[in-house]
């Protein structure tokens, strides 16, 4: 089959009646119909192969049936090893920029509810006397009032140029 034939398909299937030839594509029409009823969306195909995970309602299961609340400690490794809701990048910034920019952050992700944050600083190796942005990041959470445990990223997340820090 040519491209010339396909677009003669295509124009004969989707074509509309005209004239006399209404009454003769009627039934085709019909057929057509039918045959677009019988068809299964994607999605609804996929659904259909592939089991639904439903992480919330298996919880309950895991503790003999009963909605049992997770403790603490197990809150907090949950959240330790979860990725960041929000991230700023500081490069280029002057300490008192930085602060700004920190202030305005912090309070866009508390009010947002985002329990994780990444601040990207930079490990300081081309500033003049040492990481500027770091010490900046630091005090700035040590001030924050709503600002948590921090620590440094892993060395693919950015190592020592990239502080998480957890809000309360």
């Amino acid at each position: 089959m040519d491209f010339g034939d396909i677009l003669d398909q295509w124009d004969n299937e989707t074509a509309k009646p005209q004239g006399k030839k209404a009454g003769k594509n009627r039934g085709q029409k019909e057929t057509a119909r039918q045959a677009a009823a019988q068809r299964i969306h994607p999605l609804t195909a996929w659904l259909g192969k592939n089991d639904i995970y439903d992480k919330d309602a298996e919880e309950p299961e895991l503790h003999g049936g009963k909605a049992a609340e997770i403790s603490p400690g197990e809150k907090r490794r949950r959240l330790l090893l979860r990725k960041p809701d929000a991230v700023i990048d500081l490069h280029g910034l002057t300490s008192d920029e930085a602060w700004t920019a920190l202030d305005a952050f912090f309070q866009n992700a508390k009010r947002r509810g985002f329990p994780k944050l990444a601040i990207i600083h930079g490990k300081g190796n081309h500033s003049q006397g040492g990481a500027i942005l770091k010490h900046t990041v630091r005090e700035f959470i040590e001030r924050c009032p709503f600002a948590g445990e921090s620590g440094y990223c892993d060395a693919a997340s950015g190592g020592s140029g990239t502080t998480w820090v957890l809000l309360k």
